[in-house]
């Protein structure tokens, strides 16, 4: 992931984490429903080549490339960009396609090497809920809206009852150092407005269960 208790990972770490990460059966399941509302809201979204070209994606924190292949797919050319070199360097290698994969290290909160409105789709998933401050929050969303100029697909964790008592017993269980931030409609609708975009539409990941949610927004 982008940001893990604010260390990249490293080179021997990488192939380790993609091995583990989604090797569980329910990790299996949430990552099939991730693809499946994916393709829906890139579906929604439509990439338009220009002159036979594609055109680019951002894809902030792109990980180990779980869904570079996802963006190809889709008609764009993604662009990795994470804190971890290394990860780039693996999303980059999910990239069969473009002639030159492109990679960027950098730290969304701090701003990224790119110019303004450099890209027609902003991809952010499982990276907004490791933001716990609003100042955070509100970076990250206006940097996003300063790159991108139209389309933004940004998971978040919306405050869940039951998934936060799941996540209080996982760590006392498995004593999980791992944190995360969930928020309500009203806050994300709020600080993503404040930032310049439309909330187009909501996915729950599981309705009712599960805190993750993956919305599409619309530049304003």
């Amino acid at each position: 992931m982008f940001l893990r208790a604010k260390v990249p990972f490293q080179e021997h770490e990488v192939a380790d984490y993609e091995r583990r990460r989604y090797r569980g059966v329910d990790q299996r399941v949430v990552h099939r429903r991730e693809v499946r509302i994916l393709k829906k809201m890139l579906g929604l979204v439509g990439a338009e080549p220009t002159a036979g070209l594609r055109v680019f994606a951002l894809d902030a924190p792109c990980g180990y490339g779980r869904f570079s292949g996802l963006l190809l797919e889709a008609g764009y050319r993604p662009v990795s960009c994470d804190l971890s070199l290394a990860m780039v360097r693996r999303a980059r290698a999910k990239d069969p396609i473009s002639p030159n994969p492109i990679g960027i290290v950098a730290n969304v909160t701090q701003g990224l090497p790119v110019r303004d409105g450099a890209f027609p789709l902003v991809f952010s998933l499982r990276f907004f809920h490791h933001l716990h401050r609003p100042e955070e929050r509100r970076a990250a969303l206006g940097e996003f809206a300063r790159a991108g100029s139209g389309w933004l697909i940004l998971s978040f964790y919306r405050a869940n009852v039951l998934h936060q008592a799941q996540r209080a017993l996982r760590r006392r269980v498995k004593r999980s150092k791992t944190r995360i931030k969930m928020i309500t409609g009203r806050e994300f609708e709020e600080e993503a407005t404040g930032a310049g975009f439309r909330v187009v539409r909501v996915f729950p990941l599981f309705r009712g269960v599960h805190a993750h949610h993956i919305a599409l927004l619309k530049k304003i």
